[in-house]
Formats: C-alpha cells, structure tokens, sequence
C-alpha cells in the first residue's frame, strides 16, 4: 500500500501578488485549470495508491478541504501544524499516524506547489522505486539536471544498483545551493541531480532510522499525536499544539537523508519545476510567437519575452521586452525577468509597515463559502458573498453597523431575532444593529449576495458571536 503524503505547509511570497501569506501558491492555479494541490492529487491517478493525507498549516485548512471536496478526495485526510516545523517533523507525524492501526505503508511524501509536465514518466520513476522502499531503502528522487541552476540543491550520485524498471544509486552526498561556477562544473559531470524533496520509504522503516538520528524530534511528534483529534464532518487531524511547538525545526534531509547509510536516488526526468519564480512560471507556460506568455485580459504589441498575467482587468502592454507584469484585484507587479527574485523586496516592505496585501488578498475563505470586499470606503463596505450549499453564519450581532443583504441568486434561509424567513434572487433583507441574526444557504446550488456594512467602526472584531459554529475548526 502507498500512502501520499502532501506537504501543503509554507507561506512562500516569491510569486507575490499573486501568492500570499493566507492564500500562498500551492492553493493558486498557476499551471493549468486545476490549483498546484489539486494537480499534484490529480497527477497520482493511475498509480496504486490510497487517497492522500495532506500535510497543511491551520491558517489554510479551509481552503484545503474545499480544493480536496472539489476533486472529490476529502475524506478525513487533512493533518493541521500548529506551527510551521519543517519537513522532518511534518513526515514522522505522518509516518505515526500511518502506523497508527497496525499498517506500514510506503509513504510517497510530495510537495504540494510542484509542476510535472509527464505524469507517465512520474507515474514509471514512482513504480520503478518501489522495490527499493519495499527493501528498506529511502528513496529519493533527484530531478535530471538541464541548467546550472544556482537556486536548488544538489544530490550527488554514487555506486549503481541494478533495477529492471528504473536507474538508481547510492546517495553520495547532497550539496547546498551552489554558485554558478560549481553548478555548472555538476551539470557537465552528470554526476549531479537537482534536490527535490520528494520520498518513497517505509513508514516504520523511515521511523527507526529517525530514532536513531532524531529521537528527539520523534518523541516530540509522537508525544503530540497521541492526542491528535479528527472531526468526521471538518475532515481535519489536529496534533497536541503545545507538544508539536516544543518539537526541533528540521529539514529531513538534514535530519535522516544525509546521515542514514541506506538513502538512494532515483532519476526523475519529467518536466519537474518547483515554480519558486516569476520567471520559473514563464519557463514553464505555454508561449506564443513573441515569447509571451499571456494569461487573462491582455493586450500586447510590439511586446517580447513576457508573463503578463490578469485577473480582472485589461493589461496592455507595448514596446516591453522581458517583463512580468502581474494585476491581481488589490496590487499590481510590474518587474524585469531577472530580477524576480527581489519581490521579497516588496514583500519586506509590506510587513514592516503592516500593509494587508502581503497576507490578504481581497478575497478571504471562510467553512461556509467566500468573501470578496469589492469596496473599502471609511464608513461603509460592499462584500460579494457566496455560501456554498449547506453553509450557515454563526449567530451573531454587530454594536457598529447595520448590514443590507442583496440576494443575487440562490437562496437564503434569514433567521434575524425570533424570525425567520427566505429570499431569494432580487430580494433584500436590513440588519439593524443589536441584532442577532444568522444566514444559510439551504439550497443545491451556491448563494450569492451583495452586504452592505454602514456604521461608524466596521472592523472584524465588532462581531459578537453568539453561538459559533466554527469556534473549533
């Protein structure tokens, strides 16, 4: 049996705007119609596996179970972090959680904002490893080098192991990030593969050899999950916070990779990009005769070698050459293709003087649906809202504000003081202040409707919760 584990952790902020800290670019559809997550459970079809425990940070649990629901693979499999650990914690929780029931599957541990152009060949590196893993070995797989890439580390190979299906050798060493010079001097030897942080191994194989390098960050994961939770409505696991925030930070490959005796890399030529860049998107999108890469409402003319991409606005752009040009609904990227790597720049600039945009996007998930804030104006707001079918607001009232629901289709079932009543599309409803009131969506398909916030103070903490629904999840 091969139990997927994803890695949905991270705030990455190198795709800024688009990527943010509650919205990062693993829940984005960057590469195709589907998210980065989505893709990657997608990509597993076709192989002989169960369905996949997702690995992600309590900040983005909604948004995982509601891309997992919409591919239909929610099915209590999503593990919360309290706090971020990195990989070596995040994999021993999983492997624990595995062995939880007598099981000891192999655990194909993949990131979550990966792009694989060839699944067939994913599909052939996968199955050709798995007689390796099956034997105790852990199995990584290093991604056929093509460019003197200085921003990945490296995976030194050693003696080869005879395999029918796949090469494969022992892991000589793995190298840090280096500079070009010594990146190219890999690239001409062959000897060298990019890292990239994708496992096959034995749950409890992977477990021993964890107790022998980290017993410390074991017994810290296992202490924590001993009173992990699972809600058979939210789909969520929840690990004992205080014990996991006590647990080391530590990469696996410093943790057991590099230190273990029986680590082996299995080649991985597939069209593999961890997308840590603007100009890593370009590379990897589909351009057209000018070297443009165009996504959305765009214009171009006498324009060379660009990613412009659009969410809602025309872009034109003329008489540019080599340009990410990035609008999202609240901020807009304009930036030379070699220099991407200093939107972190922005990013700097954004927390120190605690702008939003840096870990909001105008639009916001919450269990019941979405929220996008259309207009901020000092006294008064406009939200667009959808309620997916079967969502509900906790019962709540406002000292600040009063609010105006327009419905715009669907239905909606208005409890407000003892009464209660539906609307439907073109009809309207007031909240006064002091009200307890509560909306739910109790049709099939999804509810949408403008709110108009009006008051003297609109901020989020002027909701007195009666009685929260999600006080929990």
């Amino acid at each position: 049996m091969i139990l997927p584990v994803i890695m949905a952790g991270g705030t990455g902020s190198r795709l800024w705007p688009m990527s943010r800290e509650h919205f990062p670019k693993q829940f984005l559809s960057l590469h195709g119609e589907q998210s980065m997550l989505q893709e990657t459970v997608t990509r597993l079809h076709g192989l002989n596996v169960c369905e996949p425990l997702v690995i992600c940070n309590e900040l983005h649990r909604f948004l995982v179970a509601e891309q997992l629901r919409q591919i239909n693979q929610l099915a209590n499999n999503i593990m919360l972090e309290p706090i971020g650990r990195n990989t070596a914690p995040a994999i021993t929780l999983a492997a624990l959680h595995a062995i939880k029931n007598g099981q000891d599957p192999l655990l194909l541990v993949l990131a979550a904002d990966h792009v694989i152009e060839n699944p067939e060949a994913f599909h052939k590196a996968v199955q050709g490893a798995i007689p390796f893993a099956e034997q105790g070995k852990l199995v990584t797989f290093g991604i056929v080098a093509t460019s003197p890439e200085t921003g990945y580390g490296y995976i030194q190979r050693g003696m080869a192991f005879s395999s029918d299906a796949v090469p494969a050798y022992r892991v000589q060493r793995f190298v840090e990030k280096p500079l070009l010079a010594t990146a190219l001097e890999y690239l001409e030897s062959g000897e060298y593969y990019w890292n990239s942080g994708m496992f096959l191994f034995g749950a409890k194989r992977f477990l021993q050899e964890m107790e022998i390098f980290r017993p410390d960050i074991v017994a810290a994961c296992r202490k924590s999950i001993e009173t992990a939770q699972a809600d058979p409505q939210q789909d969520f696991i929840r690990v004992d916070a205080a014990s996991f925030i006590a647990c080391p930070d530590e990469s696996v490959d410093y943790a057991v990779m590099e230190k273990t005796s029986d680590a082996i890399v299995v080649p991985l030529d597939a069209g593999w990009s961890d997308v840590g860049s603007w100009s890593a998107l370009w590379d990897v999108n589909n351009k057209n005769d000018q070297g443009n890469a165009l996504i959305g409402d765009v214009f171009t003319h006498n324009a060379a070698n660009c990613y412009i991409k659009s969410d809602e606005k025309l872009v034109a752009a003329i008489g540019v050459d080599n340009l990410v040009i990035v609008n999202t609904k609240d901020a807009v990227l304009v930036i030379d293709k070699s220099q991407v790597q200093d939107v972190k720049k922005v990013v700097e600039f954004l927390k120190k003087n605690q702008r939003r945009e840096y870990r909001l996007h105008r639009e916001s998930y919450s269990p019941w649906g979405h929220n996008d804030k259309v207009v901020n104006a000092p006294r008064y707001n406009v939200n667009r809202i959808t309620v997916k079918p079967g969502g509900k607001f906790s019962l709540q009232m406002h000292h600040h504000r009063t609010e105006h629901w327009v419905i715009l289709s669907g239905t909606a079932k208005v409890s407000l003081e003892d009464k209660t009543y539906f609307l439907t599309e073109n009809q309207s409803t007031f909240i006064p202040i002091g009200t307890q009131h509560t909306l739910e969506n109790p049709g099939k398909i999804p509810l949408e409707l403008l709110e108009v916030q009006s008051g003297s103070y609109l901020g989020d903490d002027d909701i007195i919760r009666i009685s929260d629904l999600h006080e929990h999840f």
